[in-house]
């Protein structure tokens, strides 16, 4: 490989480092396309390391998203797609979590010696049992679910989802809440700080530092500290953005001074794609362009994220891999970076995508024959290669091309030359729209759909009884 690309040898323990936004759009920064927000370390990002169009996560919305991540699964997998009391995303005081007994990537890590922080959203179970410091993480300092899940919120559902029990949003330390409610405004320079103190902290050991960031989030008007509040042309969301990117270029530069640049990754994605807002040139919740769909759906404006990686020396400086790759590719990809151990006893459905990180760019071939879209428990879309199959749907709760209460036709798009999805090209190609249906029984008969069970498949951490992370009781 490093013939192929002309890049130094490894060290044997590079450092990590993974920000995560949320709901941010394919279209909502410079390098891939923005013309409102301006992100000039994001820019920078792409000149010095190589952009990935064609990076994708596993669903349209963040708990499902976040346990993909994790480890290395789809949701459906490790049972954190659904569950009956909060839906497809886990709500305050739920008794559901990511499964202690699943495999994270900072168990991997820690286990060949890595220190491991998340500073940030968590979002996969605020019960202690079911907390980041019990998933192979050292520090965990930020909120345990979405910024929107405030008391206020749950006095407005009242009984529906025990909204009456929701606490004003925490912010945490490891297993305690520090403070209550958080000043939202306040998230993203305080995580950044954070953050830059624990790179410091362990600038002589190999660190994982996991930054899922609040903003811009799932409110109206996303939050942004004074210095940014205001100063966007694309009002409140494009202010989050735009501190997004200030913090950012704080920790490319401050990886620079140290002098461990050279000797880290840097994976910069989004949990899903934007909102959107319902005027389609109307670009104050987001931009998924061009792709079609907003974000909590399976269309492809929600399941395919902006990303970035950098790492001088390894990462070729401006290039593009428009090859698929996901989220569940940074579980194995980090275990071979370091020589760890994938766990033996569980299938993991993602790659070691090194190719694609490092060698030219006319060599590279996903790893992936198929990928999986579904809504919840039901499978609505399958990829191979340039093709998306939407399957033909009796009945759905939410679907990105068809309408309520009609049936759906097959639809199959070419991503490449069509990324917005407007030409059913089903009927001129018949073989392909048989070869994913094809694909479309294999995930079933795995992974289940609606009203099938799959056969490889674990359940969900759940506790008896649940109670509100508060001050006064933790």
């Amino acid at each position: 490989m490093a013939g192929q690309s002309g890049r130094a040898e490894p060290p044997q323990r590079p450092n990590m480092i993974v920000i995560f936004c949320d709901n941010l759009g394919y279209g909502d920064i410079e390098p891939f396309g923005s013309p409102v927000h301006r992100t000039p370390a994001l820019r920078r990002m792409a000149a010095e390391g190589r952009r990935f169009t064609h990076f994708c996560v596993t669903s349209g919305v963040c708990t499902p998203s976040r346990a993909s991540l994790m480890t290395g699964c789809y949701a459906q997998r490790v049972g954190m797609h659904t569950n009956p009391r909060d839906g497809q995303v886990l709500r305050p005081v739920s008794p559901y979590g990511l499964n202690p007994t699943e495999i994270t990537i900072a168990e991997v890590l820690e286990d060949v010696g890595y220190a491991t922080a998340i500073i940030g959203k968590w979002h996969l179970g605020d019960q202690p049992e079911l907390l980041p410091t019990r998933q192979g993480f050292d520090l965990f300092f930020g909120i345990p679910y979405s910024d929107d899940m405030t008391a206020e919120t749950g006095r407005r559902l009242g009984e529906r989802l025990d909204g009456n029990r929701w606490p004003p949003l925490p912010l945490m330390h490891n297993d305690r809440v520090i403070e209550a409610p958080v000043d939202r405004n306040q998230l993203t320079r305080r995580y950044t700080e954070c953050a830059v103190e624990f790179i410091r902290e362990h600038r002589g050991s190999p660190f994982f530092l996991y930054l899922p960031h609040a903003m811009p989030g799932s409110t109206k008007e996303p939050f942004a500290s004074d210095a940014f509040r205001g100063h966007s042309r694309n009002g409140p969301w494009g202010d989050s953005v735009e501190e997004l990117d200030w913090s950012t270029g704080v920790l490319l530069d401050e990886l620079v001074r140290l002098k461990l640049d050279r000797n880290t990754l840097v994976v910069w994605t989004s949990d899903n794609g934007a909102p959107l807002a319902s005027n389609p040139d109307d670009l104050s919740r987001g931009s998924n362009r061009p792709l079609h769909g907003r974000g909590y759906t399976t269309g492809e404006g929600a399941f395919r994220v902006p990303t970035l990686m950098w790492w001088p020396g390894q990462i070729p400086a401006g290039t593009t891999c428009d090859q698929l790759c996901s989220t569940m590719d940074l579980l194995p990809t980090f275990a071979a970076l370091t020589d760890s151990t994938l766990p033996k006893n569980r299938i993991i459905d993602g790659h070691d995508i090194r190719p694609l990180m490092f060698d030219g760019v006319s060599t590279l071939r996903s790893p992936y024959d198929a990928f999986y879209y579904y809504q919840q428990d039901q499978l609505q879309a399958v990829r191979s290669g340039r093709w998306k199959l939407f399957l033909p749907l009796d009945s759905f709760t939410r679907h990105p091309h068809f309408a309520p209460n009609r049936p759906g036709q097959t639809l199959l798009f070419d991503l490449v030359d069509d990324p917005g999805c407007e030409t059913n090209v089903a009927p001129d190609h018949p073989e392909i729209v048989r070869r994913l249906n094809g694909l479309a029984t294999q995930a079933r008969g795995d992974l289940g759909d609606r009203g099938r069970p799959g056969k490889n498949v674990r359940p969900p951490g759940h506790v008896s009884r649940a109670n509100p992370q508060t001050l006064s009781e933790r």
